[in-house]
Formats: C-alpha cells, sequence, structure tokens
C-alpha cells in the first residue's frame, strides 16, 4: 500500500514526544563485534585468514550476527515505545483527527525524514546509516515479542538476517494506508536515557 500524501499544513509545526534511547546492556564489547565482522570477510576471502579453521570462523561469525540481532531488537523497542506515545498524542489533536495517522507514519518520518538536529546527533554518535539501523530495529520486532533464541533460529537467517529484517520492515509499513509525515511540520528531539534524566533534573532544580 502506498503512504498517502499528508494535506498542506502551510507553516504550522507540532512537537512530538521525544525519542529516548536506552544503553545495550548485554555488555558486547566493541572488540568482539569487530573480531565477528572479521570472521565474516575470512569467509568470504575478501581478507586473509588468521589461522583459525573453518568452524571456528563461522561460530564467530553467527555469534556476531546473534548479538547483532539482539542489540537490533533492543533498538527497536525503545523505537515502538515512541511510535506509541506519538500515536496516542497525534489522538490528541483535534487538527489531525481522521487525518489517518497511524504507526507506520511515525516510523517513515524516523526512517525517510527526521529533523535535522536528530541527524546531526546521530552523526555525533557515530551512527552513519540511521535508516538501515533503524528499519532493521523495527522489522525484528515486527516478527518477535521478544529476542529469539539463538539455538531456533536458522544458520540462512543468522547470517542474512538483515535482507529478512529489512523486508519485515517494508511489510509493517505496507500493512496499513498512512499518511506521510515530513520534518517541516512534525519535530522531535533525540536523547539518550541518561541524558534525558540530566535535562529533567536540571528543569526541577529550576522549578
Amino acid at each position: 500500500m502506498s503512504p498517502l500524501p499528508f494535506p498542506t499544513l502551510a507553516e504550522r509545526v507540532w512537537e512530538l514526544p521525544p525519542l529516548i534511547l536506552h544503553p545495550f546492556n548485554e555488555r558486547v564489547p566493541p572488540s568482539a563485534l569487530l573480531e565477528n565482522s572479521k570472521a565474516a570477510l575470512m569467509l568470504s576471502g575478501l581478507i586473509p585468514g588468521d589461522g583459525s579453521d573453518q568452524e571456528d570462523l563461522k561460530r564467530r561469525l553467527l555469534a556476531g550476527r546473534y548479538a547483532e540481532i539482539r542489540m537490533l531488537y533492543y533498538l527497536g523497542k525503545d523505537i515502538l515505545r515512541w511510535i506509541e506515545q506519538c500515536v496516542e498524542w497525534g489522538q490528541r489533536v483535534p487538527e489531525l483527527s481522521g487525518a489517518e495517522i497511524r504507526p507506520q507514519s511515525f516510523a517513515g518520518l524516523l526512517t525517510a525524514d527526521p529533523p535535522a538536529a536528530v541527524k546531526e546527533k546521530l552523526v555525533r554518535w557515530g551512527v552513519v546509516d540511521h535508516v538501515s539501523i533503524f528499519t532493521r530495529a523495527l522489522g525484528l520486532n515486527a516478527m518477535f515479542i521478544q529476542p529469539p533464541a539463538f539455538d531456533i533460529l536458522a544458520e540462512e537467517f543468522l547470517r542474512n538476517y538483515h535482507r529478512y529484517a529489512d523486508f519485515l520492515y517494508r511489510c509493517y509499513m505496507d500493512s496499513q494506508p498512512h499518511r506521510t509525515l515530513a520534518s517541516a511540520n512534525f519535530r522531535f528531539a533525540l536523547y539518550a536515557s541518561g541524558e534525558y534524566s540530566r535535562l529533567l533534573e536540571s528543569q526541577w532544580a529550576a522549578e
């Protein structure tokens, strides 16, 4: 289903709830993810081997893919929480009633047209391809209600989960008609959870 174009809103700007992202707390060091990426390149013959046999390289690769799936899944939880808040917010705005603003509307805003300040902050955080990260996080959450156990996932899925997650996101976006939202009219801020807590504390102290 194609998104429905949003009616002209002139210069009107609405402020959405902030998107708050929580740290991933399963203690997977960046060095481990790097080693898993190297294992994938060695298996593909793109870089020289390090002496590990094929089974060890495959084990490292699949373990790395599984860690990535879990990280994206929990990121998707935060995004879905924000989308639910946005939907509830929209239901209280009379001007937007009957405009077919769905969860997919806010998902599309985040992935396709986030405010410039949000994109700039993501770059400062080192997030180069936010589109792939956010779409795959939402795609995995469209499939699973909790992170799947390693031993129930097929090797094919683990190796190529990003392709499946991309397709799941497209299915999610096509599941019902929805309005397309633009950052020119709908803005929001992005915070890490600790950063947002400090902001609230400073506001309370000033009252």
